[in-house]
């Protein structure tokens, strides 16, 4: 891990957590997914919850690209989380393959009972066929700080910020502001956006989707992005995320 990132994971882990109230099960699932963002809360310690999604994606039709997307999420100890994600399949306009992967820590504390907050490291390697474009063709980092916060009824708010595709020149910075509204079926929206960096060009779009709770620790999403500058891609997609309850005690 890089110095500059290791000390800001130590300096959030020597920070004291408050006690949260109403925690929910350890079994409930509370997905990443589908936004681009993340919220500021982890998986219980010894429990894991796997994300997965298929997505159509591209600049003027939604043939141009598919993917399956996945993050296997493991609680390591309370406000510690590692994430394994990637991309097991996708293809594009010269074939299609693996792509490339990662891993994430996401360092949490509880504010208040309402609020959290949460620094997420992450580093992405080069798995995929860049010639195919299937992949970034070099090794890549993140790290971004999140927010998050439960408003008024069922309304709830998330804000990431922060570095992204360092390692390939200049970086780009990644923010989003999201709301969600939940219930047994919710929405969640999310407006993000990338300046212009060595990885990517400026990138900003809008995010809705449909979450239908089908059992506790069962959430499926389905939705769109639609791209709000030239390069960025319209999506359509739907996901799964389950909580595969305790795998360590």
């Amino acid at each position: 891990m890089k110095p500059t990132i290791l000390a800001v994971v130590l300096l959030l882990r020597s920070l004291p957590g408050l006690a949260a109230q109403d925690t929910p099960p350890p079994w409930a699932a509370n997905p990443e997914r589908p936004t681009v963002a993340t919220h500021a809360y982890t998986v219980a310690p010894g429990y894991a919850e796997l994300e997965q999604g298929l997505r159509a994606f591209g600049l003027r039709k939604f043939s141009e690209a598919t993917a399956w997307e996945m993050n296997f999420k493991i609680g390591l100890e309370p406000g510690v989380q590692l994430g394994i994600f990637g991309l097991p399949y996708v293809r594009g306009g010269a074939g299609g393959g693996l792509g490339d992967v990662g891993a994430a820590v996401k360092l949490s504390r509880v504010l208040s009972p309402k609020s959290a907050v949460a620094i997420v490291p992450a580093v992405q390697v080069p798995t995929g066929d860049n010639s195919r474009g299937l992949g970034a063709g070099r090794t890549l980092w993140s790290l971004v700080g999140v927010f998050s916060s439960d408003l008024s009824g069922s309304v709830h708010f998330d804000a990431n910020a922060g570095p992204v595709g360092i390692g390939a020149g200049t970086p780009l910075w990644f923010t989003s502001i999201g709301l969600s509204f939940g219930g047994s079926v919710g929405v969640a929206t999310e407006l993000f956006d990338y300046t212009s960096g060595a990885a990517a060009p400026r990138q900003r779009g809008f995010l809705a989707a449909l979450m239908v709770t089908a059992s506790e620790s069962v959430v499926l999403d389905v939705g769109g992005v639609r791209g709000l500058v030239d390069g960025t891609p319209h999506q359509v997609f739907v996901g799964l995320t389950t909580n595969l309850g305790a795998i360590f005690k």
